[in-house]
């Protein structure tokens, strides 16, 4: 089955972005802004605590409406307005999307403990650019995908040298030391962020054995995003095979 990587309501997100990296020639300026340079776990506490009085007070959550094909980690997005409505926050955050910043705020874990995370716009936006050159090369070349190393029957990395472009220079959310990576599914020629350079690096980390905290069937994406302020956008799940973390459909 097809994975849906869009959602309508983060696609208005991103065609204003788009709007302004043209108007500023540059490829993704945002980052090099202040507010998206300070610790996010100083915006994150704030809003957390608006979050859980908004919560306590009202019982329910202060999200955005989404669509029910929307991923996971893209569908709770933080509403601002009515945290800011109800006077639980004075402001929205500096790196905030709504005030000009990189970040979208989401929740995860929202049937037991809510909890902030961000979603990195930049690597978000990078997905997109990424598919429309894979689904041009697609429409050169008889419906191939632009494999270059296969990972699985499913999934190999994206072959940028077929297209004739290099691999956009993103940060890792989870690693700002390195790069993004892309992965494609063979069949559906979807793109999407590799995440298993990360992931490994957190099992690799831990004391003890795997099976002290790694689950059967168990979608490893879930580490990051219980481990960082991040969230796993634009990706596929991934589980524990042959001692390392593969991509797999939904």
């Amino acid at each position: 089955m097809k994975r849906q990587l869009l959602s309508k309501q983060l696609g208005i997100s991103v065609l204003f972005i788009c709007l302004l990296v043209a108007l500023s020639g540059c490829a993704y300026p945002s980052e090099l802004r202040m507010e998206n340079k300070i610790n996010p776990a100083e915006f994150i506490t704030v809003v957390q605590q608006a979050v859980d009085q908004f919560h306590e007070k009202t019982g329910v959550l202060p999200i955005k409406n989404s669509e029910m094909d929307t991923p996971l980690y893209e569908k709770y997005v933080i509403d601002f307005g009515k945290l800011q409505k109800g006077h639980f926050l004075s402001s929205v955050p500096a790196n905030a999307f709504e005030s000009g910043g990189i970040f979208i705020y989401v929740l995860i874990d929202v049937e037991t403990k809510p909890q902030v995370k961000l979603m990195d716009l930049s690597a978000y936006q990078s997905v997109p650019d990424v598919q429309t050159k894979v689904d041009e090369y697609k429409m050169k070349h008889n419906g191939e995908a632009p494999v270059s190393i296969s990972i699985n029957d499913q999934f190999g990395y994206v072959d940028f040298d077929k297209m004739g472009m290099k691999s956009p220079e993103v940060k890792s959310s989870f690693d700002r030391q390195s790069t993004i990576t892309y992965i494609i599914h063979k069949q559906t020629g979807t793109v999407a962020i590799d995440y298993a350079p990360d992931i490994m690096k957190l099992i690799q980390g831990k004391s003890g054995t795997l099976t002290d905290y790694l689950k059967p069937d168990q979608d490893l994406r879930k580490l990051l995003a219980a481990q960082s302020y991040f969230v796993p956008i634009k990706s596929y799940p991934y589980r524990w095979k042959d001692e390392q973390p593969i991509p797999v459909e939904e």
